[in-house]
């Protein structure tokens, strides 16, 4: 018999908006919180989000960031609409948040306003800069505060003569949902011992860090990171880029030089490379990668992918293509892994959702429900907080809370 799911019976207020703080949520969502999104009235703007988003009919964003999900409206610049608030935080064990914080203290909904409700509540708080200091209040998403500020930006280009590499729309904001996740489950570990709530927090910032937290430990200790040459004078022609006859790329990563330099050369029929003075020991190699690199794209372009994908498998080499969004719908591997999970609702317009990206051996994850409507869930909510019809009725005509249609 199936144990229940790991958090069932956790309550989660989901008072953030656009990416980072609902993904942590949606994975605890994912392993049976009961996870209640909190919206204004005309809803969090991420649903009407489409900078940087291909059109589709379905708002795949939302979709994926919010399933599971159930979703209030209310108005919290009202008294009353405090009021509701604080209802619910009493009944909750996490509360989540990403608003400004300037705008936390404008809507009262800071650690200082909540925590003295209820003791045991987990206070979760994403910002994107940190919480103290000069720019705590200073607004930014993954794309500036996460990506551009902490050098990744500048070091992830093709060649030092390339402009900095953009970052894809909430690129960074997923893992930094997971670190948030991290801090609320071991919150609420702390809170089995103790009892007692507390603060937890992470920022776009500090997760940028600890994303190039190699090349920045490296200048932090005197070392001097530089932005990578060309491919075509790579320090090592055995870890580099490669395409194929039929314009596919694919990455090989041949750390073990010495071991495994026959073994390519023999696969590549290109025993004669091994004899080669050029390439007769790592350091030759590597003096002389430029003409490695030469010689091995144009051995590479001798074969399309897939010929050159069985060579290689059967060498034990680790290599990898270089994906594309159009190869993903068919990847057994990813679908088998779990990485890729059913959605049964054709308003998803998607067979497909992607999970997670935690397992806990036993533990199955709720099967993804599509994304709620702007307080689809309100009336129901309420009332299982205490709130009579009358007076839920009122709370509905004043426009303090909305009840919405589903997804």
């Amino acid at each position: 018999m199936l144990e229940s799911p790991l958090l069932a019976g956790i309550r989660v207020l989901d008072a953030a908006s656009f990416i980072a703080g609902p993904v942590a949520t949606t994975v605890m969502a994912d392993f049976g919180a009961d996870v209640i999104k909190i919206e204004p009235p005309g809803g969090d703007s991420y649903r009407l989000r489409n900078t940087g988003y291909p059109p589709s009919l379905y708002n795949f964003p939302w979709i994926v960031d919010n399933r599971n999900k159930r979703a209030v409206a209310i108005d919290l610049r009202s008294a009353d609409g405090q009021d509701v608030l604080h209802r619910l935080v009493r009944g909750a064990d996490v509360f989540v948040t990403n608003v400004p914080l300037d705008g936390r203290a404008r809507l009262r909904v800071r650690h200082e306003d909540l925590a003295p409700l209820n003791p045991r509540l987990i206070y979760a708080s994403v910002t994107a800069y940190g919480e103290r200091g000069g720019e705590a209040s200073r607004p930014g998403f993954d794309s500036t505060a996460l990506w551009a500020r902490t050098g990744l930006m500048d070091l992830v280009r093709p060649s030092p003569d390339a402009p900095p590499s953009r970052s894809l729309p909430g690129m960074g904001d997923h893992p930094t949902g997971m670190s948030l996740f991290g801090a609320i489950m071991a919150a609420l570990y702390q809170r089995e011992r103790t009892g007692r709530g507390t603060m937890v927090s992470t920022s776009l910032m500090a997760n940028g860090l600890w994303w190039n937290a190699i090349q920045v430990q490296g200048m932090l200790c005197g070392a001097r990171t530089v932005v990578r040459p060309p491919r075509e004078h790579s320090v090592s022609a055995l870890a580099n880029l490669y395409r194929c006859r039929d314009g596919r790329w694919f990455l090989m990563s041949l750390t073990a030089d010495e071991r495994r330099w026959p073994d390519l050369a023999a696969c590549l029929e290109r025993a004669d490379l091994v004899a080669d003075p050029r390439f007769a020991t790592i350091q030759a190699r590597r003096l002389n990668a430029s003409a490695l690199i030469a010689i091995l794209d144009e051995v590479f372009a001798r074969k399309d992918w897939a010929e050159w994908r069985a060579i290689l498998e059967r060498t034990g080499i680790a290599f990898g293509v270089v994906g594309t969004l159009d190869d993903i719908p068919g990847d057994r591997q990813m679908v088998d892994s779990g990485a890729l999970v059913p959605i049964e609702d054709a308003r998803a317009g998607a067979t497909f959702t992607v999970s997670s990206p935690v397992e806990i051996a036993g533990q199955l994850k709720t099967k993804p429900t599509l994304a709620p409507g702007v307080g689809e869930h309100t009336t129901e909510v309420l009332r299982e907080a205490g709130f009579a019809d009358p007076e839920i009725e009122r709370l509905l005509h004043s426009g303090v809370v909305a009840q919405g249609a589903s997804g």
